[in-house]
């Protein structure tokens, strides 16, 4: 069933149907593509960096407040909607989940950057005003490659991208001062791959350790020591986003996406989100409209 809200892929907003890739100035790209401020997916990687404007954007139903200087990140399958007030100013880049594979020896590289991993509130970043500079040189090397039509181009816009990436990576892990390489580290984000992959079916903790070979205890720990919460509560908060998304479609019943989210009925779903979001799908689907 996927009767949700409306999805582009990059081949609907590039007029070259063979790039895997679009590089503009935000203010063409929106004068361009104004009627996309109602919510939608993309299924490719969408990347903004404003340099000027205000107003708002909605990344699966957290507000932010647009900012000089604030960089977005977003992965395929996330709904966002805008809402920017006077000149905004800045620059875009979509590029497809196959832009990187030929080009890297790791296709999942890409997935290991921190504001990569689904989280939205990970994937937007204010940058101070000497980082920011540095990030909008590259971009306009971006700009420059994409309408210069040289040889090796795409080669140099995959280099500049991940210098964007690196340089912004940096930054989180000195304010953080986590380690990234660690053991645990990385079994908390193989779990948030698993999540990502069965949390249709697969709704319990214990069910995740057994998938990772390790105790449910050693999960729960890893899980509040990078995140501060439980792994029950990312298990369950994966599961409420998607439900979520579904509920702005109005063309699903409640029904269907208890059905599509695998809860055994429409009676148990509904108990389910209001638990955890406070109101009743019903009740969230009227407030979002």
């Amino acid at each position: 069933m996927e009767k949700h809200i409306p999805v582009f892929d990059i081949c609907t907003l590039s007029e070259n149907k063979e790039d895997d890739i679009l590089i503009s100035r935000l203010s063409e790209y929106f004068l361009k593509y104004s009627n996309l401020h109602f919510p939608h997916r993309h299924s490719f990687y969408h990347l903004i960096f404003f340099t000027k404007g205000s107003g708002s954007h909605s990344i699966d139903f957290d507000r932010f407040d647009v900012q000089q200087y604030q960089i977005y990140f977003m992965i395929p399958g996330q709904v966002h909607t805008w809402e920017f007030e006077g000149e905004v100013e800045g620059y875009v880049v979509n590029f497809s989940t196959a832009f990187f594979q030929s080009f890297l020896l790791r296709p999942e590289y890409i997935e290991t950057f921190s504001f990569f991993a689904g989280n939205t509130k990970d994937g937007v970043i204010n940058l101070p005003k000497e980082k920011a500079g540095i990030v909008q040189t590259i971009f306009e090397e971006l700009v420059e490659q994409s309408n210069a039509r040289k040889d090796h181009r795409w080669d140099m816009i995959r280099v500049l991208l991940l210098k964007i990436f690196i340089t912004i990576e940096q930054k989180n892990v000195e304010e953080n001062k986590q380690d990234t390489t660690s053991y645990n580290y990385a079994l908390l984000k193989n779990f948030q791959k698993l999540i990502e992959k069965n949390y249709k079916k697969l709704k319990l903790p214990m069910e995740y350790a057994e998938l990772l070979y390790i105790t449910p205890n050693h999960l729960n720990g890893l899980c509040k020591d990078y995140t501060g919460i439980a792994a029950g509560e990312l298990i369950r908060n994966r599961i409420i986003l998607e439900a979520k998304r579904m509920l702005i479609n109005q063309h699903l019943s409640i029904a269907e996406i208890a059905y599509e989210l695998n809860f055994k009925d429409n009676s148990y779903f509904t108990k389910f989100f209001k638990k955890q979001v406070g109101v009743t799908p019903e009740e969230f689907r009227k407030k979002s409209h």
